[in-house]
C-alpha cells in the first residue's frame, strides 16, 4: 500500500539552510553506482506537479506577477528508506516549500501577460556561492565567468588538463515554445551569476548579452533588472498549448537541466481550445496537493542516475563515454570531461523513479513531455512490465496535440515515439479495463543514440528491468460517471496552416571527428550550412550569423542531416510546420499524422533532408539547435536573426 503521508511528504526535505551542501570535491568522489535493478519499484505514488503561486495578479492590466529562485535542496528521488538527493530547483521565493524538481506548474491564460523575475540563487546560508553539483567541463565554448567581461563566453585555452570548473554557476531560463521577444526568450549569453559572496575578482557577473537586453526590457517595461536574476514576460498569445521551461546557459545547459532545472508552462483559453468538460479533468489548481483526483495530469519523463549515497551520477571523464584516457586538450582536441551523450540508467517521471497513478475506468489526459538529456522514449501501455520486446499494447493513446497545440484530428497510435523536448497531449481510456487491474507505461526506446527505425528490428529496446518500465497504472473503482467526449468522436479547434514560402533554406547537421587522433569519436557536433555545390559548412557558434530572414518571412528549412544520428532540431521564437522529410535517393513522404500540427521540435532522420515551413515575424536574437542537450553544449547551436542584422 502506497502511504499518503509518505506522498506529501516525498518532496523537499530540508532545502534553505537546513543541511550543508556538499562541496564539489565531495559530489564528485566515487561513491559506487548506485544498481537500478535493485530500486524497488512501484512503491511511491505520481506526484503531480502543483501549481506555481504567483506573487500578484494586477488586477487593472491583467498582469500576473511571480518571483521564482533557483535554489539547492534535498529532495525524496528515490524510494522511501534509500538516501534523499541534492538537486537544484525552481520555486516562488514567497513560498519556500514549492521548490521542487521538476518545478510546480505556471499556469496562463491566453492573452494574459505573465512577468516572471527569475533569481539565481544558488548560494549557501551564508550567502557564499555553490559550486555545480557535476562535473563542469571548463574546455568547451561556455559561459565561462573567469574570463572576465573581455572573455566571457569562450572556449578558452589551457597550458594543462584541467580538473572541473568549481566556481559560481550561471544561469538564464528559457520558455521552451514560447514566442516571446528577444529580451525574454533566454538567450544563452544572456546568463548570470547569483549575487554572492565569495565570487573571485575579475569574473563576469553576467553574459554578452544580459546587458543589453535588460537595457531594452526596461525601456519596453519600465523595470530594470537587479544583480543575480533578469525580468522576463511572456505575451501569451499562443495556441493553447504544453509549454515547458528550463535553463540554457551557454555550454552548461546539459548540466543545470539534468541537476532539475525544468518544468511545466501549460497556456489555455483563447480561440484554439476546448470548452471546460469536453476533454477529462480537474487539472490542478493553486493550492491543491500534488496527489489527488486529477484526471488531466502534466507528465516530464527524463532518466538519472545516481551514486549509493544517493545523490546524482553524470560522468567526470570523457573515458565514460568511449574508454579514450587521453590525452586531452590541451595535448588533443578531445574535451576531458564532455561526453557526446549521456543516458541515465534509471527514469525519473515528475521527480520520483517508478510511480503508480490509482486511475478510474475513465478518461485521462496526459501531457507528456521527454525530458531526458539525449535519450528518445517510445511509450507504450501493457499488461505485462517484463514481457519479451516489443510487447502488444493493451490500450492506445489517442495523441490530441503537439507542441503548439492541438491537431487537426486525433490520431490513434500504439506507441509514442517522443524526442527529447518534444511533448504528446493524449488521451488514455480506461473505461474498459477492470477495477484491480494494473497496467504499466513502459519504453522500448533504445539505451543509446537513436537513429530511427523499428524497435527489435533495427535496434534493441531498453533494458526491460530498469530504463524500459517508466510507471504503473492501477485501476480503482469509479467514483462519478465519466461525461467527457470519446476521443475518437472529438472535434478540435481548427487549425490555420502558414502560407507559402518565398524562398528555402539549406542548413546542415554535421559531426566532427578529431583531426589530431585517429580512432577517437565524437569531439564536437555542429550546424551548420550548404555551399553553392551542396557541400556542407559546418559551423560553430561564435560564426557570423548565416541564418538571417526578414521580419514577416515564410521560409522552408530544408534540414541536411549528415551524421549517423537522429537530432531533435528546436527553433527558438517560431511554431513551425514540418512539410516532408526525404532520405537520400529515395522520394519525399509526408509527416507523420501526429506531426500535421504545430511543432517547435522536429525529428530529423540521419542521411536525409527535413524541411519545415517557419514563419518568423518577431524581430530580434534567438538561437536553434540540437535538443540532445549534449550536443547542445559543444557547437550543435547557432544564432539566428530576424530583421536587420545591427
Amino acid at each position: 500500500m502506497i502511504s499518503r503521508r509518505y506522498v506529501l511528504k516525498a518532496g523537499v526535505i530540508g532545502g534553505g539552510c537546513l543541511f550543508l551542501p556538499k562541496t564539489a570535491s565531495q559530489v564528485h568522489a566515487p561513491t559506487g553506482a548506485m544498481d537500478p535493478v535493485a530500486i524497488e519499484k512501484y512503491v511511491t505514488e505520481l506526484l503531480i506537479p502543483p501549481v506555481m503561486p504567483w506573487d500578484r495578479r494586477d488586477r487593472k492590466t491583467g498582469l500576473d506577477s511571480y518571483t521564482i529562485g533557483v535554489r539547492q535542496f534535498r529532495q525524496q528521488i528515490l524510494p522511501p528508506g534509500q538516501p534523499a538527493t541534492t538537486v537544484w530547483g525552481y520555486g516562488s521565493t514567497q513560498h519556500p516549500e514549492t521548490f521542487n524538481a521538476p518545478s510546480f506548474t505556471i499556469e496562463a491564460e491566453f492573452d494574459q501577460a505573465v512577468r516572471v523575475t527569475w533569481v539565481n540563487q544558488l548560494r549557501d546560508c551564508k550567502g557564499n556561492y555553490l559550486p555545480h553539483l557535476l562535473p563542469v567541463d571548463p574546455t568547451l565554448h561556455w559561459a565561462y565567468p573567469p574570463g572576465g567581461m573581455s572573455g566571457r563566453d569562450s572556449r578558452p585555452t589551457y597550458a594543462s588538463t584541467p580538473g572541473p570548473y568549481t566556481g559560481p554557476v550561471p544561469i538564464v531560463t528559457h520558455l521552451h515554445g514560447g514566442q516571446s521577444s528577444e529580451e525574454s526568450d533566454g538567450y544563452a549569453e544572456a546568463w548570470y551569476l547569483p549575487n554572492a559572496l565569495g565570487i573571485p575578482a575579475g569574473y563576469a557577473p553576467v553574459g554578452s548579452f544580459y546587458r543589453k537586453f535588460g537595457e531594452k526590457f526596461e525601456e519596453r517595461f519600465g523595470q530594470g533588472w537587479s544583480n543575480g536574476e533578469a525580468v522576463f514576460q511572456y505575451a501569451n498569445r499562443e495556441r493553447a498549448s504544453t509549454l515547458w521551461f528550463h535553463d540554457h546557459a551557454l555550454g552548461i545547459t546539459r548540466l543545470n537541466v539534468y541537476a532539475g532545472l525544468a518544468g511545466f508552462y501549460l497556456l489555455r483559453g483563447g480561440p484554439d481550445d476546448l470548452p471546460p468538460g469536453v476533454l477529462p479533468g480537474p487539472a490542478p489548481k493553486r493550492g491543491d496537493a500534488p496527489t489527488g483526483r486529477f484526471c488531466e495530469i502534466p507528465i516530464v519523463i527524463q532518466d538519472r542516475s545516481f551514486n549509493t549515497d544517493g545523490s546524482l551520477f553524470y560522468p567526470a571523464s570523457r573515458a565514460f563515454a568511449d574508454g579514450f584516457k587521453g590525452p586531452y586538450i590541451p595535448g588533443s582536441d578531445i574535451p576531458p570531461i564532455w561526453n557526446p551523450e549521456f543516458f541515465g540508467n534509471t527514469l525519473v517521471t515528475n521527480g520520483r523513479t517508478w510511480p503508480v497513478l490509482p486511475v478510474e475506468p475513465r478518461r485521462y489526459r496526459f501531457r507528456f513531455l521527454n525530458g531526458c538529456n539525449s535519450r528518445y522514449l517510445v511509450l507504450k501501455i501493457v499488461a505485462d512490465r517484463l514481457a519479451h520486446r516489443p510487447v502488444p499494447p493493451a490500450l492506445p493513446f489517442w495523441q490530441i496535440g503537439s507542441e503548439g497545440g492541438f491537431l487537426p484530428a486525433p490520431v490513434e497510435r500504439d506507441q509514442l515515439l517522443i524526442a527529447p523536448a518534444e511533448r504528446a497531449d493524449v488521451i488514455v481510456d480506461y473505461t474498459s479495463i477492470p477495477v484491480g487491474t494494473d497496467l504499466y507505461l513502459i519504453n522500448e526506446g533504445p539505451d543509446s543514440a537513436y537513429q530511427g527505425g523499428k524497435v527489435g528490428t533495427d535496434f534493441a529496446p531498453a533494458e526491460p528491468r530498469t530504463t524500459g518500465q517508466v510507471m504503473k497504472f492501477t485501476v480503482k473503482p469509479l467514483t462519478s460517471p465519466d461525461t467527457t467526449v470519446p476521443p475518437r468522436h472529438l472535434t478540435l479547434p481548427a487549425l490555420t496552416p502558414i502560407g507559402p514560402a518565398s524562398r528555402t533554406r539549406q542548413v546542415s547537421l554535421n559531426e566532427e571527428k578529431s583531426a589530431r587522433l585517429n580512432g577517437v569519436g565524437t569531439r564536437a557536433v555542429l550546424l551548420g550550412t550548404l555551399d553553392p555545390n551542396e557541400k556542407p559548412v559546418p559551423m560553430r557558434w561564435a560564426d557570423p550569423i548565416t541564418e538571417n530572414p526578414a521580419l514577416g518571412a515564410t521560409e522552408i528549412w530544408e534540414i541536411h542531416n549528415l551524421t549517423a544520428d537522429a537530432h531533435p532540431i528546436h527553433i527558438h521564437e517560431v511554431q513551425f510546420q514540418v512539410v516532408d522529410r526525404q532520405p537520400t535517393g529515395q522520394a519525399a513522404r509526408a509527416p507523420e499524422p501526429w506531426e500535421n500540427g504545430f511543432k517547435d521540435t522536429v525529428i530529423t532522420y540521419p542521411n536525409g533532408v527535413t524541411r519545415v515551413r517557419v514563419k518568423f515575424d518577431q524581430e530580434g536574437r534567438y538561437m536553434w539547435h540540437c535538443h540532445m542537450l549534449d550536443h547542445e553544449d559543444n557547437e550543435m547551436m547557432r544564432p539566428y536573426h530576424v530583421g536587420p542584422l545591427t
